[in-house]
């Protein structure tokens, strides 16, 4: 019996990057290497928005100024994901990010 589990085109396992994480990962590291960020770590945090709803962002990043900022990244957005970042930026004292690339290039919208 194949017990491995089914996951919809584009999402990975838990702890496991998908390809547009895994790009934004190597973006993240360019950065780093040139001083623009000092550290960044994949799914590192889960922040709790009520009593049995939680939000889990993509990236942890401390920019070079100490700025902690929670990116999440999509290749399209659905309401529930928009919602949850949204509250999770009214309660917590981050800067939330969220980045698409459209057209080979990187495209942020700040919460």
């Amino acid at each position: 019996m194949n017990l491995r589990r089914t996951y919809f085109r584009g999402r990975a396992r838990p702890g496991e990057m998908n390809r547009l994480e895994s790009e934004y990962a190597s973006h993240l590291k360019a950065r780093e290497v040139a001083g623009e960020i000092a550290w960044w770590k994949f799914e590192a945090l889960k922040l709790k928005l009520a009593k049995l709803t939680t939000y889990t962002p993509d990236f942890i990043v401390m920019r070079a100024d100490g700025l902690l900022e929670c990116h999440e990244t999509k290749g399209f957005w659905q309401e529930d994901a928009r919602a949850k970042i949204k509250i999770a930026a009214e309660l917590f004292p981050f800067r939330f990010v969220a980045i698409t690339k459209k057209r080979g290039q990187w495209v942020f919208e700040e919460f």
